[in-house]
């Protein structure tokens, strides 16, 4: 009896081993399909912290401050709070960065309820408790007037929203904190350009990924129009699909994300119950978001093959070559000092050689933390006096990123225009400007299933 019960001990043990074993190579197979370069932790807690380190004294320095003050709170937050750890505020925290010499230095006060796990993250020097019952921007203002800071950044802006978070009552409050040296605060405008504008190369390393990935599934997704019977909605759906399974958000609003269109241009707009037809030519604008901070915006056109055609028509052909002359061309304008409008000029003087329609829309965007990014704007070069678009008189400056398009528009026998708008995604460097991957050469040809 003691033999046979450790004979079917022994069985089920093996029995439970080898099901633990295939089971175990069975999802091992799974995460080598998926491949998914996005499932581990998010590496911006650390980024973040280099950020600080390595971009915030420049930036400092260049819009010529020497302290910035971020008032951070719950449920109504500071647009710039992930940036400088304030996203977990509840009471109202004041976080204050300060150059010594060619570094920067910080100091929060925060809620002493909040100051422990704020302290654990090691992003800032000193994280100064404040009681209950006391004001986090009464107790920094006698740290702030000892120092005798000349000028001192707040967020507050008309151009710009991401530097634009202070509240009306904060800033009464810290006005009346500081008195008569409240006439040294400054807008933080031109420093959170300087300093969002520029990214790590970590950070551009992590953008390719996405923009490989964002460019691979429309791949994927027109491979899977059946040409009569597929509508655009179910190229949307299938991308969508994707993003679940692979765990990445929108990279602007979900009911444009992404935005598929095989009819005539309507824009910035959602996916509709169009059938695709033979003969149509197809735009796929699309972005994901990653680790819920980084994103990417990729255009990808392909043409269906009517019953006879082996190739797209020269004339689509010749609007294809067009669109993806202009990227290059535009690619090509990208260096540092360069400013924003000259882009676009480079690129409009070809689609007029091209003899394309006229386009609304710039040749290109920063892209980073949001689709529209802070940076300078590719736009602006037909203009007579581009000045009146501040931001396409920036200049390009190493470790900016952009999205940007290769045009040519068309008119449809039927009214209305179809523009071909290749976009792809480059970083500019020391010596120009290069794409993060391999650009869109070839039109995607969709045959008859």
């Amino acid at each position: 009896m003691n033999k046979s019960f450790k004979r079917f001990q022994t069985r089920l043990i093996l029995f439970f081993s080898i099901i633990l074993l295939i089971s175990c190579q069975f999802q091992e197979k799974e995460e080598k399909v998926l491949d998914n370069p996005f499932s581990g932790p998010s590496p911006w807690p650390e980024i973040r912290k280099q950020r600080i380190k390595k971009l915030l004294p420049e930036a400092m320095k260049t819009a010529g401050v020497d302290a910035w003050i971020i008032i951070c709170r719950e449920n109504n937050n500071d647009p710039i709070a992930s940036h400088i750890g304030g996203e977990n505020a509840g009471g109202t925290a004041l976080f204050l960065f300060f150059l010594e010499g060619d570094e920067v230095r910080s100091v929060v006060y925060s809620p002493i309820g909040e100051a422990t796990a704020l302290s654990d993250l090691k992003i800032h020097d000193r994280v100064i408790p404040v009681e209950r019952n006391s004001s986090a921007i009464s107790d920094a203002s006698m740290f702030l007037l000892a120092k005798n800071f000349k000028k001192i950044a707040v967020n507050f802006s008309e151009e710009n929203a991401l530097a634009d978070g202070l509240s009306y009552t904060q800033k009464l409050s810290l006005e009346k904190a500081l008195g008569p040296h409240a006439e040294r605060l400054v807008s933080s405008d031109e420093l959170i350009y300087e300093w969002l504008s520029v990214k790590l190369p970590e950070e551009v390393e992590i953008m390719t990924k996405a923009a490989e990935l964002t460019s691979q599934w429309q791949h994927e997704a027109y491979a899977q129009v059946i040409p009569g019977q597929s509508t655009d909605a179910d190229i949307a759906k299938f991308l969508k699909k994707k993003m679940e399974l692979y765990g990445v958000s929108d990279a602007w609003h979900p009911d444009q994300n992404p935005n598929v269109n095989s009819g005539p241009d309507r824009g910035h707009s959602h996916a509709t119950d169009k059938v695709i037809m033979p003969g149509d030519v197809i735009q796929i604008d699309f972005g994901i978001k990653v680790w819920d901070m980084w994103v990417s915006d990729i255009q990808r056109f392909a043409y269906v093959l009517r019953e006879s055609e082996t190739q797209a028509p020269d004339s689509v052909q010749y609007y294809f070559e067009s669109s993806i002359g202009g990227n290059r061309i535009a690619l090509a304008a990208m260096k540092p000092g360069i400013l924003g409008y000259q882009v676009d000029k480079a690129q409009r003087d070809w689609m007029a050689e091209r003899g394309s329609e006229p386009v609304m829309w710039s040749t290109g965007h920063p892209v980073g933390y949001v689709a529209h990014d802070i940076g300078p704007n590719l736009g602006g070069g037909l203009l007579p006096d581009p000045n009146v678009r501040p931001a396409a008189v920036k200049p390009l400056k190493e470790g900016m990123l952009f999205a940007f398009d290769g045009f040519h528009a068309w008119k449809l026998p039927e009214g209305g225009t179809k523009t071909m708008s290749v976009e792809e995604t480059a970083v500019v460097t020391k010596d120009g400007a290069r794409y993060l991957m391999e650009p869109q050469d070839k039109l995607i040809l969709i045959k008859k299933k």
